[in-house]
């Protein structure tokens, strides 16, 4: 690998979180490497990974790069309690998620109604796991809080960003056949998000934890070999 690459993939290492591409631009003095220089660096290393059968791979998650470990070896690792992994969420709060993660930005009340019990408690908890945050104020009476995912949502459930949440169409054939090849994915906007909710109606456990618990999950940093 080039020296850029060898730099690169040492800052990643070093990392337990992913890092955005300009931060690790600004690792690097203006006359050693551009924009481009870094971009190239990172397919390099994605590469060398793939290329030499690595049990690492380099990742674009939640608008960062990070070294994981591949799919295959995460449950042999978490049973031999090598890694440390995020505790599991209940029905209920990966529910409460699922909605604020389809419908944001989102105020308690809308979200209580579609739930049908209160939320406050539940808010509270994903907020301290820093899954959601405050992003606004409603217009409606008291201006009420709104509440949307967070960029540790994304890391956790291995997204680079909410436009690769699944479709509503995605999960009714995942809900038929986890196995089954997903259709044609387009270029989806918070409309069209909006519209998979909706093809939800994020009124029961079956239908709103199956989204959150059917994405890749979390994969623990490693050293490659």
């Amino acid at each position: 690998m080039t020296a850029l690459a060898k730099l690169l993939e040492a800052a990643l290492f070093a990392s337990a979180h992913p890092v955005a591409l300009s931060d690790l631009r600004n690792m690097v003095a203006d006359d050693e490497a551009t924009t481009e220089d870094v971009v190239a660096a990172l397919e390099e290393i994605k590469q060398h990974y793939d290329d030499d059968g690595h049990g690492v791979e380099l990742l674009e998650v939640a608008g960062g790069w990070q070294i994981l470990t591949r799919p295959e070896f995460t449950e042999v690792i978490e049973r031999a309690q090598l890694a440390a992994r995020p505790q599991r969420l209940s029905a209920a709060a990966l529910e409460t998620l699922a909605i604020i993660a389809y419908r944001q930005p989102i105020g308690r009340a809308d979200i209580e109604e579609i739930r049908g019990v209160g939320a406050g408690q539940m808010l509270k908890s994903l907020h301290e796991r820093e899954l959601i945050e405050v992003v606004g104020r409603g217009e409606g009476m008291g201006r009420p809080l709104l509440y949307g995912t967070t960029p540790g949502f994304l890391e956790q459930f291995a997204l680079r960003h909410l436009g690769e949440l699944p479709r509503g169409d995605e999960l009714a054939i995942a809900l038929r056949d986890p196995n089954a090849p997903l259709p044609e994915r387009e270029v989806e906007t918070a409309s069209s998000r909006g519209e998979a909710a909706d093809s939800l109606h994020l009124s029961g456990v079956s239908e709103t934890t199956q989204p959150i618990e059917g994405t890749e999950q979390p994969r623990t940093a490693e050293a490659p070999a």
